[in-house]
């Protein structure tokens, strides 16, 4: 079959890929076997922004001699190709900043086991509604169901686990999971996870300390392409070869296939999806689906990551984490004007010793340190939300439904928890009022306290007076 003129009959960039079939739904090489003229010029004469790895196009060469490995690409030729089925897609790679619309079509007949496809392509320098909308009747209205939850709701959380679970329905999947990367502590959280009935996997909750490495490993498995689709154990192996580290842990939890999204907003990454165990039989109408939801899914997480984000900002002491002095006047007006809560208060106040000496002879990046340390101890006694830094070198504590025994014993902790980190030194004092409407009454006596405690530590100490 004379394939150069078949493609050079087509004015869309066009060119003809042989996929070799093997035994048991697997293939082996893929090549670009020929290309018409704007084909080649893609390759030889790109735009900028979509060079390929080589600048010279051979004919009957792997695909991989122009671009990376790409598990995506590989399934549609595989699909038209071997399986005769004609097949679309509009992309965002990563790896360029540009829109594919892709076209593949089945090209007969087969000579021995080599099957061939015809692949189309058009570059969009900027997104195109028309192509991202142009899907089936099913799939829209998946979409849409899942943009009018998201934009309709009061309560974000509960509306992404409701959406969560509508993904792993379609997707047949045993565990779907929405996981948001914290990048300035390396942290993850699980944002909504879904299980299929009876299944023995386990929730993402047990596996977060320290999956930030793992995570963060995923944008070089992706390797560019927009995701990451595996659908058995030939496309488990690239997985093993790109990240062994992630493949033992995915196989060790009971993974077989797995369908993974970036999840992203003005081009930051803020975190993945994913689907485990799907149904690997409709594994291009999940990829259509999913790459459209993913990204109003990215848009409509960005907006709400962001407010939350400047919620911390206008609530959190920003050097050691804790709540700061606004939001602990919040909530002791709150407190002592309004029948919100109820039963007794406690008050702590813990001044840091020696602040002003670390910073004169030290520098104030050594003080910032020691105020930091300072919040950890604090934090290894009372949980964070109990914790708020008055001032500077002054923090309250602020606990509801304790007695005056039970804030004795913690003041005692403190002091323990302090000798865990280098010059950290507290004045402490304490005050327990019956009723929580009398908060500010405990504040001044717990602020005494703390001055008595205060003298005690500069007899002790006269050389560190008023430093």
């Amino acid at each position: 079959m004379d394939f150069q003129k078949i493609v050079d009959s087509m004015g869309a960039m066009t060119c003809i890929v042989s996929v070799e079939k093997l035994e048991g739904d697997r293939y082996g090489k893929v090549k670009i076997v020929a290309g018409n003229k704007a084909y080649i010029d893609s390759i030889e004469n790109p735009a900028p922004g979509t060079e390929m790895l080589t600048d010279k196009f051979v004919p009957n060469t792997e695909y991989t001699n122009y671009l990376t490995r790409d598990l995506n690409f590989e399934d549609y030729c595989y699909r038209a190709a071997v399986q005769k089925k004609c097949l679309h897609s509009y992309v965002h790679p990563d790896r360029m900043n540009v829109w594919f619309n892709m076209s593949f079509l089945p090209v007969f007949p087969d000579e021995g086991n080599l099957c061939y496809c015809m692949y189309m392509m058009e570059i969009n320098f900027e997104p195109n509604s028309e192509h991202m909308s142009n899907i089936s009747g099913e799939m829209a209205s998946a979409v849409l169901e899942t943009t009018i939850k998201l934009r309709g709701t009061d309560d974000f959380r509960a509306t992404i686990k409701d959406v969560v679970a509508d993904i792993r329905d379609m997707c047949d999947a045993e565990h779907c999971c929405i996981l948001t990367m914290n990048e300035y502590d390396r942290s993850c959280e699980v944002l909504g996870e879904a299980f299929s009935d009876g299944t023995g996997l386990k929730s993402m909750d047990e596996y977060l300390d320290g999956f930030y490495d793992i995570a963060e490993s995923w944008e070089d498995t992706i390797a560019g392409s927009n995701c990451l689709i595996v659908k058995n154990e030939q496309d488990m192996e690239v997985v093993r070869e790109r990240n062994p580290v992630w493949h033992a842990s995915l196989t060790a939890a009971g993974g077989e296939s797995i369908v993974l999204f970036p999840l992203k907003s003005r081009n930051q990454l803020l975190g993945y999806m994913w689907a485990i165990n799907f149904d690997a039989e409709n594994a291009v109408k999940i990829k259509e689906t999913l790459e459209l939801t993913t990204f109003i899914l990215g848009s409509e997480l960005g907006n709400y990551l962001l407010l939350d984000r400047l919620k911390i900002l206008s609530s959190r002491d920003l050097l050691t984490g804790v709540l700061n002095r606004n939001e602990m006047n919040n909530y002791v007006d709150s407190m002592s004007d309004g029948d919100e809560y109820t039963g007794s208060v406690g008050v702590c106040f813990a001044d840091l010793n020696g602040l002003k000496k670390v910073n004169d002879e030290e520098g104030h990046p050594a003080g910032d340190t020691l105020l930091k340390d300072a919040a950890k101890a604090l934090c290894e006694v009372f949980d964070e939300s109990e914790i708020f830094r008055a001032g500077g070198d002054e923090f309250s504590i602020i606990v509801r439904d304790v007695t005056a025994e039970e804030m004795q014993k913690k003041v005692e902790q403190i002091r323990e928890a302090a000798t865990h980190y280098d010059k950290v030194s507290f004045a402490l004092g304490c005050s327990v009022e019956a009723d929580c409407k009398n908060v500010r009454q405990a504040l001044r006596n717990a602020d005494l306290d703390m001055y008595e405690d205060k003298k005690r530590y500069y007899n002790e100490f006269p050389d560190r007076k008023h430093r």
